[in-house]
């Protein structure tokens, strides 16, 4: 316990001489000692210098070996994969982004093939090899079932189907695989470092090419008996066709149900070509029309208002492409709308997360498996 506390702060406040470390976790001076000598003689701290232009000897400052562990995170979309590979740290050493079209349609294992390309770039930039993962996390529309191991409510993923999807993707890299729905890493990122900080009930709703939430309640990530909880992009809702079968359709990629039609990527662009924009390309250009923000306004205030009649979180978080473009102005409308839609009233924020939240959910939860497994010292 003394090890773990030890690292802990290391990681999480930086360098720290031996007096430091003994105050923040009450341990005399000869018990630091001892423990920082056990953990140097381990691989997992090491020297970093001295405290000068303080009275006495310099003091030594010790932090986490960047080298003890390393890990691979992943995220996939219809366009390609995104791999990032770090220390246990969680500093970047590479990055590598991987389009569908680097392997034929035709060939065997392309899902592998794709993967392990997104993969041996991020390593080749991080000056490293497989031989150094530790772990590695990837981030994917859709489930895996735990009854089955097939990826659900991913019809847009034709390749990620198979049964032993796993399996194969562990077997090619060389190390364990998670495979995490996407939107549930992109609540990661937010509790950890955006804006769902401090809070243990709360959904994140992600409106971008697909549209879906991530349900944490009590601090703990609602997942489902399928891993289907929050696949909201398939709820019926007023002035939106019904998925009939499309978890199970690749045919219609947009065939998410009524939210998903209502609120997603294309169905922004549709809205504002249907109010005489014709030209209009992005969702940018979209929500930048005072009368399409404020009908998708209207249609997310009606979507959240059915997600939160049934779980009542304290906050909602609105993420992915929709909300970052519409901004402030759409949040303030979503939440104009939503008066009197629910009788819980719970407080509405925009993700504040830079970057690719998929990609940063995805790191994290790959450091916190890997420094589990070897912050560890009890065994060895």
């Amino acid at each position: 316990m003394n090890d773990r506390a030890a690292l802990d702060l290391l990681v999480s406040q930086g360098p720290l001489t031996r007096t430091q470390i003994g105050a923040l976790t009450g341990l005399s001076k000869p018990t630091a000692s001892q423990l920082l000598a056990r953990l140097e003689a381990a691989g997992l701290v090491r020297t970093t210098g001295n405290v000068t232009g303080r009275p006495g000897p310099n003091a030594q400052l010790y932090e986490i070996n960047p080298t003890a562990a390393h890990i691979a995170a992943l995220a996939v979309d219809q366009l390609g994969i995104t791999a990032a590979v770090a220390d246990i740290t969680g500093r970047v050493l590479g990055e590598e982004r991987v389009g569908t079209d680097a392997v034929d349609e035709a060939a065997p294992n392309r899902t592998a093939q794709l993967v392990a390309r997104a993969v041996d770039g991020a390593l080749a930039k991080a000056g490293l090899g497989r031989e150094d993962l530790h772990g590695a996390v990837i981030g994917t529309p859709g489930a895996l079932d735990p009854r089955t191991g097939r990826l659900r409510y991913a019809p847009h993923l034709p390749d990620w189907h198979s049964r032993a999807l796993k399996e194969e993707l562990a077997d090619v890299l060389g190390t364990p695989i998670t495979i995490e729905n996407d939107v549930n890493l992109a609540a990661v990122a937010e509790q950890q470092d955006g804006a769902a900080q401090d809070f243990d009930d709360f959904v994140l709703v992600w409106a971008d090419e697909g549209v879906g939430a991530a349900i944490v309640l009590g601090g703990r990530l609602l997942r489902g008996a399928t891993g289907g909880a929050g696949e909201i992009g398939y709820m019926p809702l007023p002035g939106a066709p019904l998925a009939r079968g499309g978890d199970h359709s690749a045919a219609q990629p947009d065939a998410g149900g009524g939210f998903q039609r209502l609120v997603g990527s294309p169905s922004v662009i549709a809205l504002a070509r249907e109010y005489g924009a014709a030209g209009t390309r992005t969702v940018q250009e979209a929500l930048d029309r005072a009368d399409v923000r404020a009908e998708v306004a209207r249609r997310l205030a009606t979507g959240l208002a059915a997600v939160v009649a049934v779980v009542d979180p304290r906050l909602v978080v609105l993420s992915g492409e929709v909300p970052q473009a519409g901004g402030e102005a759409l949040r303030a409308l979503v939440e104009e709308e939503f008066t009197g839609l629910a009788l819980p009233r719970p407080e509405l924020r925009l993700s504040d997360i830079g970057g690719n939240p998929i990609l940063i959910g995805a790191l994290q939860t790959a450091l916190t498996d890997a420094r589990n497994a070897v912050f560890d010292t009890t065994t060895g």
